[in-house]
């Protein structure tokens, strides 16, 4: 472990609390429904004006089911939307590239995706999604289903903290201020930072350029059909090609940017996503990108302290959350500044030795080098983002390992806004049944009693995700369709796939890349696991935080247990490695655990 990347570990996490702190009050005066959120009075008309536009009463509470409804018809109707609008691109404006309708299974694919903050994308974006789309339907469900989790983590916060009540907030309240308050001025304020760093945001037809250097290669030649034609050897036949010019993509990319980052959406305006250079083009909003990414979930633990009166709460959460995050950063570090086995086996010129001797640089921008890309994949993969700044297909067995393990673990490492909260929540009352088993009393947490129902709801939230993941991967390993796509033979092209339904289920977007996934059958397959993979888990989140909002708050006794100190941090820890463990260790035995001994092997 280098110098270098402990000291990038330990800023990281003091600017992050450094900043986090304080937004977490201010969420806090958001999630409060009445009260006007200090410093933003002069927005409150136009809250007002929307609520009387939409028709909907503000001050009317919601039980769980009409919350539930309210929230699914709201995100279906986005998905249609999204949908529509890649369907009918062609023939709608701001399209200077004239580029086509999207595919139907690639467009019911992206409309899930980015209605349930999964972003994954199965297309080049630069090549595929005209401004319009990229700007109306695509950055409007960065905010739209942002704004959905934090809605529900409200929601379940508000179960906790009330005493015998029917409501637990009103969904278009709770959404409205969420993007007014927060999602829109964090986005603003950052798209900003982000365009003084030289990311674009432009409105210009492509750019084709000049090169310094032409550029000669050779690629297939097709015949009049666009198949490669091949010799009477069934060999293709190549043909010879200079460019003398570069093609650049423009386009509005700092605003869609800064959303895709604020609300741990991930998707990228260009295909190479965050290790674009038009997308981030420096070291410095590397850091902030990153900063960015654990900025609301990390806020919304000090936001629980504060609405449920005890901030020791909160910190207990953050704590084990960053407890995991930081075993998991260290392990990708250490494994991806190892030289490479197979290259140190090798007699290989001194320059390639010198290079390799500084670790795995293979996939990585060396604007940004290894440390800083691996805190990266840690980072995306924790929360439920999904942009990448560096080729995860390219990470050691083991570095590859940790991005899985950490969405595995229900992307509740820090997570996504709202549900990397919620998710946490849902571990800390199983881990507060477990201790009540073992001592013999009825389990509490803040003095709501955990009973019958909620360990039910418990249970289908937690193993909703893992029920998703493998029978996915089972499918798609087993049938011709699902092994037409994997490129890559053995463990890695099945670490590809287990990869793949892994960042679906669990709403993260990133890849190992080495999978051809824009197809009918992975559209769809991976979209009902992104589906039902947010959704199916939300109903259960909200079930619960009905039934504790109508159960009296108990006061604390001599038998309660501390839900603050040591003991519980390392028990919510605890739970959350160990139903991972016991999900997923013969999946990730047949994937990268065997790459790695592959490897060594060698």
């Amino acid at each position: 472990m280098t110098t270098q990347a402990i000291v990038l570990l330990v800023l990281f996490l003091g600017v992050l609390l450094l900043l986090s702190y304080p937004l977490g009050r201010h969420i806090a005066r958001i999630a409060d429904d009445k009260a006007t959120v200090p410093g933003m009075g002069w927005l409150r008309w136009l809250e007002k004006g929307l609520y009387r536009v939409a028709g909907v009463k503000a001050e009317a509470g919601m039980g769980w089911k009409q919350y539930a409804i309210a929230l699914l018809i709201f995100n279906t109707l986005g998905a249609l939307a999204v949908y529509a609008v890649q369907r009918l691109q062609a023939w709608l404006p701001l399209n200077p590239q004239a580029f086509a309708n999207v595919s139907t299974d690639s467009s019911f694919n992206t409309a899930v995706s980015f209605v349930s903050n999964t972003n994954w994308q199965g297309y080049t974006g630069e090549t595929t999604m005209s401004y319009l789309t990229q700007m109306l339907v695509l950055a409007g469900q960065n905010f739209f289903s942002a704004a959905t989790g934090i809605a529900v983590v409200f929601a379940l916060i508000r179960g906790f903290s009330r005493h015998s009540a029917t409501s637990i907030g009103n969904f278009w309240t709770d959404i409205t201020r969420s993007t007014l308050y927060l999602l829109l001025p964090l986005s603003v304020i950052f798209a900003v930072f982000l365009m003084g760093q030289g990311v674009i945001q432009n409105f210009s037809g492509y750019k084709d350029v000049q090169l310094i250097d032409p550029v000669t290669y050779s690629q297939p030649k097709l015949g009049p059909d666009a198949q490669p034609l091949k010799d009477d050897k069934g060999a293709p036949v190549m043909e010879t090609l200079t460019a003398t010019t570069q093609t650049l993509a423009m386009g509005p990319v700092a605003s869609q940017e800064a959303i895709k980052m604020i609300g741990t959406n991930g998707g990228g305006f260009f295909n190479a996503n965050s290790s674009h250079p038009y997308e981030n083009p420096s070291y410095l909003s590397n850091f902030m990108q990153m900063i960015a990414i654990f900025l609301i979930p990390a806020a919304l633990c000090f936001a629980f302290g504060h609405m449920v009166g005890d901030m020791r709460q909160g910190w207990a959460v953050l704590t084990a959350m960053t407890v995991l995050f930081v075993a998991m950063t260290l392990t990708v570090m250490l494994s991806e500044q190892q030289t490479h086995p197979v290259l140190a086996s090798m007699n290989i010129d001194q320059a390639t030795s010198a290079l390799q001797s500084g670790g795995n640089m293979e996939g990585k921008e060396t604007r940004f080098g290894i440390s800083a890309s691996s805190l990266f994949v840690a980072v995306t993969t924790a929360a439920s983002c999904g942009a990448v700044n560096a080729m995860h297909d390219s990470l050691m067995p083991i570095g590859g390992l940790v991005p899985i393990v950490l969405m595995q673990f229900g992307e509740v490492v820090f997570g996504g806004v709202g549900s990397g909260l919620y998710g946490m929540l849902i571990f800390a009352i199983l881990a507060v049944f477990i201790a009540g088993l073992m001592i013999g009393r009825t389990p509490e947490y803040l003095g709501k009693k955990i009973q019958a129902f909620e360990m039910k709801m418990t249970s289908i939230a937690i193993l909703v995700t893992p029920v998703l993941v493998l029978a996915g991967t089972a499918i798609a390993v087993m049938s011709e369709a699902g092994k037409a796509g994997i490129l890559n033979p053995g463990a890695h092209g099945f670490s590809e796939v287990l990869y793949a339904f892994t960042s679906a289920a669990n709403n993260n977007g990133s890849a190992f890349a080495g999978l051809s996934a824009n197809t009918p059958f992975y559209n769809i397959m991976l979209a009902i696991a992104m589906w039902f993979g947010r959704f199916a888990m939300i109903v259960p989140v909200l079930a619960i935080a009905g039934s504790l909002a109508s159960k009296k708050r108990l006061e604390a006794n001599a038998g309660t247990m501390p839900t603050h100190g040591p003991m519980f941090i390392a028990l919510l820890v605890g739970t959350v490695v160990l139903i991972s463990v016991l999900n997923y260790v013969p999946a990730l035995a047949l994937g990268p655990v065997v790459e790695h001994l592959q490897l060594i092997a060698k």
